[in-house]
Protein backbone atom coordinates (compact mmCIF):
# COMPACT_ATOMS: atom_id res chain seq x y z
CA UNK A 1 0.00 0.00 0.00
CA UNK A 2 1.10 3.63 -0.34
CA UNK A 3 1.99 5.45 2.22
CA UNK A 4 0.77 9.03 2.00
CA UNK A 5 4.56 10.58 3.62
CA UNK A 6 5.98 9.20 0.14
CA UNK A 7 4.04 11.27 -1.88
CA UNK A 8 5.05 15.04 -3.02
CA UNK A 9 2.59 17.00 -2.47
CA UNK A 10 1.99 15.56 1.08
CA UNK A 11 -1.78 14.55 -0.09
CA UNK A 12 -3.25 11.15 0.99
CA UNK A 13 -4.70 9.36 -2.00
CA UNK A 14 -7.95 8.28 -3.18
CA UNK A 15 -7.61 4.48 -2.21
CA UNK A 16 -5.99 5.52 1.01
CA UNK A 17 -9.04 7.66 1.78
CA UNK A 18 -11.14 5.46 1.24
CA UNK A 19 -9.50 2.88 2.75
CA UNK A 20 -9.18 4.57 5.64
CA UNK A 21 -12.85 5.90 6.24
CA UNK A 22 -13.96 2.37 5.59
CA UNK A 23 -11.42 1.40 8.68
CA UNK A 24 -12.63 3.99 11.12
CA UNK A 25 -16.51 3.21 9.88
CA UNK A 26 -16.10 -0.76 10.75
CA UNK A 27 -14.72 0.15 13.94
CA UNK A 28 -17.10 2.30 14.55
CA UNK A 29 -20.08 0.95 13.93
CA UNK A 30 -21.53 -2.39 14.90
CA UNK A 31 -24.09 -5.07 13.09
CA UNK A 32 -27.27 -2.85 13.30
CA UNK A 33 -25.71 0.21 11.54
CA UNK A 34 -24.81 -2.17 8.35
CA UNK A 35 -28.18 -4.01 8.75
CA UNK A 36 -29.90 -0.79 8.90
CA UNK A 37 -27.69 0.97 5.43
CA UNK A 38 -28.34 -2.15 3.66
CA UNK A 39 -32.02 -2.10 4.50
CA UNK A 40 -31.71 1.83 3.44
CA UNK A 41 -29.88 1.11 0.11
CA UNK A 42 -32.97 -1.90 -0.64
CA UNK A 43 -35.67 0.02 -0.61
CA UNK A 44 -34.13 2.62 -2.57
CA UNK A 45 -32.94 0.16 -5.31
CA UNK A 46 -36.75 -1.55 -5.41
CA UNK A 47 -38.34 2.38 -5.77
CA UNK A 48 -36.26 3.06 -8.61
CA UNK A 49 -35.81 -0.41 -10.76
CA UNK A 50 -38.81 -2.55 -12.03
CA UNK A 51 -39.84 -6.12 -12.30
CA UNK A 52 -37.01 -6.50 -14.97
CA UNK A 53 -34.20 -5.44 -13.48
CA UNK A 54 -34.57 -7.95 -10.73
CA UNK A 55 -35.33 -10.44 -13.09
CA UNK A 56 -32.03 -9.06 -15.25
CA UNK A 57 -29.88 -9.40 -12.03
CA UNK A 58 -30.98 -12.74 -11.12
CA UNK A 59 -29.70 -14.19 -14.55
CA UNK A 60 -26.65 -12.40 -13.83
CA UNK A 61 -26.25 -13.98 -10.53
CA UNK A 62 -26.60 -17.65 -12.20
CA UNK A 63 -23.67 -17.01 -14.54
CA UNK A 64 -20.27 -16.66 -14.00
CA UNK A 65 -18.53 -13.85 -13.74
CA UNK A 66 -15.80 -12.36 -16.43
CA UNK A 67 -12.99 -10.59 -14.72
CA UNK A 68 -9.18 -10.85 -14.23
CA UNK A 69 -10.06 -12.39 -10.27
CA UNK A 70 -11.52 -16.04 -12.22
CA UNK A 71 -8.60 -15.86 -14.37
CA UNK A 72 -6.63 -17.27 -12.02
Amino acid sequence: MADNNNRKDGKMSVEEAGRKGGEETARTHDREFYEEIGRKGGEATSDNHDREFYEEIGQKGGEARHNKDNNK
